[in-house]
């Protein structure tokens, strides 16, 4: 038995239901990136080691060290110089601390360029992932107008399917619908323009 609808009728099916549908939505952006696994692959070995310092001297287990080390250093030396009946030879006799001075001053003068090496890597590093927030705020910015677009052109549909229904529409939600495409124009009319 052959189809009773003619072929014409068909083919202006069709073409109604591809004016109908919505292009489908299809990301321009590339995926998103980690800013820990970019920052590795950017670290030299002696960055890597810059960095590693940082860390330990900006802890509070190095500060006990050093604290410490003061402590029983001078303690030691304090108690020799001040206390003869110890009889405990001061190497580095109080108040002057000669040594002590030295030491500190040497271990200051190496930890410095490296603290501020590695201060700059994780700066670097920090810059990095507010380059990927940045990307990432974008790319939601571009799915969020992508789904008012849907939104809109949804009410649309139903508008035009309510009307061929004959259904009654009420002035409130007139007004929500116009409500509604008002936010979504202003949304995608402030929308910059930048490039990723």
């Amino acid at each position: 038995m052959a189809d009773a609808t003619p072929p014409n009728h068909s083919s202006k099916k069709d073409e109604l239901w591809s004016r109908l549908r919505l292009p489908s939505f299809t990301p321009t952006s590339p995926p998103v990136k980690n800013a820990n696994d970019i920052q590795k692959q950017e670290l030299s070995p002696l960055d890597k080691f810059a960095v590693k310092i940082t860390d330990k001297v900006g802890s509070m287990g190095f500060f006990l060290i050093i604290f410490g080390w003061t402590v029983l250093w001078c303690g030691y030396n304090m108690l020799a110089s001040l206390v003869p009946g110890l009889h405990w030879p001061a190497f580095d006799p109080f108040p002057a601390f000669v040594a002590y001075l030295l030491m500190s001053n040497v271990i200051q003068i190496f930890l410095m360029p490296l603290i501020m090496v590695g201060q700059n890597l994780q700066g670097r590093h920090s810059e990095i992932r507010a380059q990927l927030d940045f990307e990432v705020n974008t790319k939601a910015e571009k799915e969020v107008l992508s789904i008012l677009h849907t939104l809109e052109h949804n009410t649309d549909l139903l508008i035009q399917l309510m009307k061929h229904l004959d259904c009654r529409i009420s002035e409130e939600e007139i007004r929500a619908i116009s409500a509604e495409r008002d936010l979504a124009d202003k949304v995608s009319s402030v929308q910059p323009k930048v490039d990723i």
